[in-house]
């Protein structure tokens, strides 16, 4: 069952990912379970679009998300970056309770003081989601998925 998301609490704001993170090319070719880089700079403005095509249908994703940057990398990989209302502990609470829900299994994760990770499996996909704090966006969060279909 695919989640419905409101077009209005879609939105992007295009960030130059490849130019602006400064990421090495042994990082672009990372295992699936590695983590991306935190991408959001700034509180989230702009046109609402929705999740890439790509994006796993079954994958929950927190009412209200604001999705921040899209980045394809090689192996099928896929970087959805997300700015989230509601604070740390209640994005923690539906990552730790929505994924098993919906068929996927949580796995070596961690949680900090301000940061959370953990890798994911289904069926079908394989993953990492991690979620951080963001100062300059008072009660929202950063949260990220690092997806790819099951070879």
């Amino acid at each position: 069952m695919k989640p419905s998301y409101p077009a209005a609490v879609m939105t992007v704001v295009i960030l130059g990912l490849a130019a602006g993170t400064g990421c090495s090319a042994a990082a672009k070719h990372a295992e699936p379970s590695a983590a991306p880089p935190s991408t959001a700079a700034v509180c989230p403005t702009g046109p609402a679009l929705p999740l890439p095509k790509d994006f796993p249908e079954t994958l929950p994703v927190p009412d209200g998300a604001v999705l921040t940057s899209v980045e394809h990398r090689t192996g099928g990989r896929l970087v959805v970056a997300t700015v989230v209302p509601g604070g740390f502990e209640a994005a923690l609470t539906f990552l730790q309770k929505r994924l098993p829900e919906t068929g996927y299994a949580l796995k070596e994760g961690e949680v900090e003081a301000d940061d959370a990770e953990s890798n994911f499996s289904s069926r079908t996909v394989e993953g990492r989601w991690t979620l951080r704090k963001l100062p300059a966006c008072e009660g929202e969060v950063e949260l990220t998925y690092l997806t790819s279909a099951v070879s």
